[in-house]
């Protein structure tokens, strides 16, 4: 076969050992396109999981910039070519897809579309994807398709284990889903008992501080000095529990917005004045994404629980194909070489371990009445 640069066995090896290394869809669809356009030497690859409204509820493409894909507009609909590749189930060939009696035209921003190969990709008897590629680089004869019977076999055989692992993956998300409803579910019972007990424990010593009034003030004072202990304890309990109970929605708005969003509900929360900002930060692998946001929830909840910091910075920027998350405080700070206090108390060895999970690592730089800063890097995908 004379698939380009990345021919032979090894190449195929690697696109499937690539596939099969994820879990979350996202990452699934994104390594099934960049390895189908590596594989057969394409300029665009694109691949779309349709909806039940006539559209494409995820659609993924590969060879176009982040400015063009915007430019673009909206997900494409199920017409043309796409919606045949869909209802006939069919792989799809052509020399310009331009010239198709079933092409519907795109908008003017869109790159400019040749020879043409399209696959389904079915699971059982359903068809779950369109899977195609554009613009062979190779020369071509005029009137003729680059790609080529061998390509649309190799391509056959990507979309085959595509539909394993999307599936795979799928199944995946909906356990994932079962597991943190389980989890909200208990968090929401810890939350629902230990704010009760604390406005069990608030009520009885007003009254007590209530009968103490008139009779001994002194005793009154001690009690309501309590009241307001066990107000705080409450409220921080609440606080806490918002971060853990907010669904993360790292699906559906990106890192940056579900940190900005955050930042901006622990700042109204808190006296303490809490920032956030993002530089140019692309997407990232959900499994770092997720470990990045749980880091940052747990940094900030140290900053404004126990550092007494009057301001709390949050910055989010790219670095190479990766990202830096970093979370400086002015507060009280510690003495980093005290790691086994400060890690138990601080939640610092949880954190280390999050960022070494999904190959990335942090760093601490403290000291007393110097603030804290807790810094993250991960590589990206």
């Amino acid at each position: 076969m004379s698939h380009g640069p990345r021919s032979g066995l090894a190449a195929v090896s690697s696109a499937l050992l690539a596939m099969s290394r994820h879990l979350e869809v996202r990452d699934v669809l994104k390594t099934i396109v960049v390895s189908a356009r590596e594989l057969l030497d394409a300029q665009y690859a694109a691949l779309g999981v349709p909806d039940d409204h006539g559209g494409f509820a995820q659609f993924v493409v590969d060879g176009v910039s982040e400015e063009q894909w915007k430019a673009i507009g909206p997900l494409p609909r199920q017409h043309g070519i796409l919606a045949a590749m869909l209802r006939e189930a069919a792989p799809q060939r052509l020399a310009d897809v331009r010239r198709d009696p079933r092409f519907e035209g795109w908008p003017s921003a869109h790159p400019e579309l040749a020879d043409f190969l399209g696959l389904p990709i079915r699971a059982g008897d359903e068809v779950i994807g369109a899977l195609f590629l554009a613009n062979k680089r190779c020369p071509k004869p005029e009137g003729a398709c680059g790609f080529t019977q061998d390509d649309e076999e190799l391509l056959g055989i990507l979309a085959q284990h595509a539909a394993i692992a999307l599936t795979n993956a799928r199944l995946y998300e909906r356990s994932r889903e079962l597991t943190i409803a389980e989890e909200r579910s208990r968090l929401a019972h810890e939350l629902h008992d230990a704010v009760s007990q604390k406005l069990f424990s608030l009520r009885l010593t007003a009254q007590a501080a209530a009968r103490l009034v008139d009779r001994d003030p002194s005793r009154a004072k001690g009690e309501l000095q309590q009241v307001a202990a066990l107000a705080a304890e409450a409220a921080d309990e609440l606080r806490a529990a918002v971060v853990e109970l907010r669904p993360a929605a790292l699906d559906e708005d990106g890192l940056v917005a579900t940190l900005r969003t955050q930042t901006q509900v622990l700042d109204r929360a808190h006296t303490a004045r809490v920032t956030f900002t993002g530089h140019g930060v692309r997407a990232l692998p959900a499994a770092q994404e997720e470990a990045l946001l749980r880091v940052a929830q747990e940094a900030l909840h140290n900053a404004l629980r126990h550092s007494g910091a009057d301001h709390v910075d949050v910055t989010l920027e790219r670095r190479g194909s990766g990202a830096v998350l970093r979370v400086a405080d002015d507060g009280s700070g510690f003495d980093p070489r005290s790691v086994r206090r400060a890690g138990r108390h601080l939640g610092l060895v949880s954190m280390r371990d999050r960022a070494s999970g999904v190959g990335g690592r942090m760093t601490v730089e403290s000291a007393p009445g110097k603030g804290t800063t807790i810094e993250m890097e991960v590589p990206g995908g």
